[in-house]
């Protein structure tokens, strides 16, 4: 059985679909990346954004064709849109096999199997909390860096923003046990894996059984985590996206800043930097206390830097409260952001108000923002020049097959010289002679700055 597979939106999603690999995998499927050649398709789709839904929706139609050359193809739909409307798919969309919602994805293989023999439409959508504990498999089909792997830590979500969605599609929030996740990565150090990278819609609350209020400063049942995971040898890096600002404790913060092997980069959502708006989009900080964490951060850790979410346009965003939003971000310094224009999502508070923000200004303050942080982004890359950074190589540079590239702990991407027995995974020293845009450059390398 050749089963392929299509993933839309984050790296849960992502994380999501890789670990389904394996579970295929020992049950004897084959991965394919052909469509033609599949007899299971498999869309793991996300509905945080209209767009993605669009293209998932399109794409599972447009599979008719390959149903019609091959009767006994199996097609599925899961994650997040399957678990907002995945009954309404299946009426819609009579090609389709199955809708397997976010808390059934460990039921994959017993699903297809069932259709395999009945032939079925089915539908499992209900929230379990089985799958947090089943979805430890890892598969390194179509991972071009074999040297990271991502674990998931948590599920779900409680904080419940009213732009979003991801509660009603992800649940609620619950966190793995920690023997559990020391146990997965200390596995991945066996299999070659050197940096991980710690997932959850809210990874800052890991331990926290639910809580939507961070614990005292002196407590951080997170920051205990990243401390078990770097005392495994073969760990040499750990990254984690995404954090709740308020949960970053004296003691987190002390932490990450104790633990070299613990990323010297921050992603942390702001979403806005009006109070006013991030009281209507039920953000639980103010832009002054979201700074002083960010100066924590700062004057705990030295050389950090940090990357954001940002929503401009939301509904009843003035001009004024986009110029606090223009104005944060510049006072923070992001080198990296996702930049959304607000577009109301189906089952989220927000959308049951006027979306009032005309979409030509939501597009000029996108544009806005976006000029600022490319300016602060090469700002940031031309301060490098001239210093020695350590990267681990991830390997060959996709643009340039004759050059190697890989990233700092800041997140910083640089481009270099192979050299004989240089392999991913390495963590080597670099001179910064040049910046570009995004990119720095090792030396002896000249022509064009391509960039990654």
């Amino acid at each position: 059985m050749k089963v392929f597979i299509k993933t839309y939106g984050c790296q849960m999603n992502v994380r999501d679909s890789e670990a389904l690999a394996g579970m295929l995998t020992r049950s004897g499927a084959e991965l394919t990346a052909s469509e033609a050649d599949a007899d299971v398709m498999i869309f793991n789709t996300c509905s945080v954004r209209d767009q993605a839904e669009r293209k998932a929706i399109g794409k599972i139609t447009f599979m008719k064709k390959y149903k019609k050359l091959n009767p006994e193809l199996i097609i599925g739909v899961i994650g997040c849109m399957a678990q907002n409307r995945g009954q309404e798919l299946l009426d819609k969309i009579s090609h389709l096999d199955f809708a397997l919602g976010t808390g059934q994805l460990h039921r994959l293989t017993e699903v297809v199997e069932k259709i395999r023999r009945h032939r079925q439409q089915i539908a499992l959508l209900e929230d379990s909390s089985e799958v947090l504990d089943a979805m430890g498999m890892h598969s390194n089909w179509q991972n071009s860096r074999p040297h990271t792997g991502m674990i998931a830590i948590t599920r779900g979500c409680n904080r419940f923003c009213s732009y979003c969605i991801v509660p009603y599609v992800r649940g609620r929030e619950i966190s793995r046990k920690l023997s559990d996740i020391v146990d997965e990565a200390k596995m991945l150090a066996e299999q070659g894996v050197r940096e991980v990278m710690l997932l959850g819609q809210n990874v800052a609350a890991y331990g926290c059984n639910g809580n939507i209020n961070p614990p005292p400063a002196n407590e951080s049942p997170f920051g205990e985590l990243l401390q078990e995971i770097a005392r495994i040898d073969g760990i040499k890096r750990i990254r984690y996206t995404s954090p709740y600002p308020t949960f970053f404790t004296d003691k987190l913060i002390d932490i990450i800043a104790s633990e070299p092997k613990i990323c010297r980069n921050v992603h942390l959502p702001m979403q806005s930097g009006s109070d006013r708006i991030l009281r209507s989009m039920n953000r639980q900080y103010t832009a002054a206390s979201y700074l002083e964490i960010v100066n924590k951060l700062k004057n705990a850790i030295g050389e950090v830097t940090f990357s954001t979410d940002v929503i401009v346009g939301f509904p009843g965003e003035t001009d004024e409260d986009f110029i606090c939003t223009k104005n944060l971000m510049n006072e923070v310094g992001f080198d990296h952001a996702f930049i959304f224009k607000y577009s109301p999502r189906s089952g989220a508070k927000s959308a049951e108000w006027i979306d009032d923000v005309p979409q030509e200004v939501k597009e000029e303050r996108n544009q806005i923002l976006l000029k600022d942080l490319e300016r602060r982004s090469i700002a940031g890359n031309l301060s490098c020049v001239g210093r020695t950074l350590e990267v681990m190589v991830d390997g060959v540079s996709p643009r340039n097959p004759e050059r190697w590239s890989g990233r700092t702990s800041t997140a910083r991407t640089v481009v270099f010289k192979y050299a004989d027995g240089m392999k991913p995974g390495d963590l080597i020293n670099v001179p910064i002679d040049r910046a570009g845009r995004v990119t720095l450059f090792g030396p002896g390398l000249v022509g064009a700055d391509e960039e990654l």
